[in-house]
């Protein structure tokens, strides 16, 4: 991705993610985030399908760069977040979330949120199958491990929810010990 493709990507972001601010997910139209990004209709299409596949690419975005960082690899790939990561990629992800980079708390709080769970749900999952190891736990004789991955990535999103439910108040270390406690 060119650079210009890449500001332009970002533009539709930040008027995504502006209007997420402001108004129901349901309620923004494609229309109104052409106009805050002050892009053409063409422009949009050409780097979204739909307003349901741009805020799949904004969490693509953000856990491809959990991943790249957690690889070494975030010196080739550009993305709307950076920062130096810490090794574990849940308290990473917490990082982020406390930063509040580019308004990602907005995507929890919003009302009809569905959409944004179930693509965060989706990248939770394959930290989770990629990092096995993490969750050292007795494993119950006949245990499914789709339960268990199911079971985790649950547990993290509601801490996350609980979380910010009650201001963020501690640290994201302490929220990734939390966690960490219990699965």
């Amino acid at each position: 991705m060119d650079r210009r493709q890449r500001k332009t990507r970002e533009s539709i972001f930040k008027a995504f993610i502006d209007l997420l601010s402001k108004k129901d997910y349901n309620k923004i139209t494609v229309s109104e985030i052409i106009d805050s990004a002050d892009i053409g209709r063409s422009t949009f299409y050409s780097n979204f399908e739909t307003k349901d596949y741009l805020l799949k690419e904004l969490c693509e975005d953000l856990f491809c760069h959990i991943f790249d960082s957690e690889n070494k690899n975030h010196a080739n790939h550009n993305h709307i977040f950076s920062c130096d990561a810490p090794d574990s990629v849940f308290l990473h992800l917490l990082m982020h979330l406390q930063k509040n980079d580019n308004n990602l708390l907005v995507l929890f709080k919003c009302y009809n949120n569905e959409v944004f769970l179930k693509y965060f749900k989706a990248n939770l999952k394959k930290l989770v199958e990629k990092h096995p190891d993490m969750f050292k736990t007795n494993k119950i004789k006949n245990l499914p491990e789709s339960f268990r991955v199911n079971h985790i990535v649950s547990t993290f999103a509601e801490t996350v929810k609980w979380w910010i439910d009650n201001g963020t108040k501690e640290s994201p270390e302490k929220i990734s010990e939390y966690f960490f406690s219990i699965v």
